[in-house]
């Protein structure tokens, strides 16, 4: 927050508010890294809707 100097030479910048209580951090900033791996996912032509390495155990047919 308040890093004008990432924004100068990024394309893009996400700005996440800092909570008062650090112990909301990680439930804060799970979203805006989710958006992000599956934006780098979708950049790199992975398939986001099948993962490689997924067990067959956790897929539902």
């Amino acid at each position: 927050e308040g890093d004008e100097c990432l924004s100068r030479i990024a394309q893009y910048v996400v700005s996440v508010p800092r909570p008062e209580d650090p112990d909301i951090n990680p439930f804060l900033y799970t979203i805006p890294l989710q958006l992000l791996a599956y934006e780098i996912a979708v950049a790199r032509g992975c398939d986001v809707d099948q993962p490689r390495n997924l067990a067959k155990s956790v897929t539902v047919e």
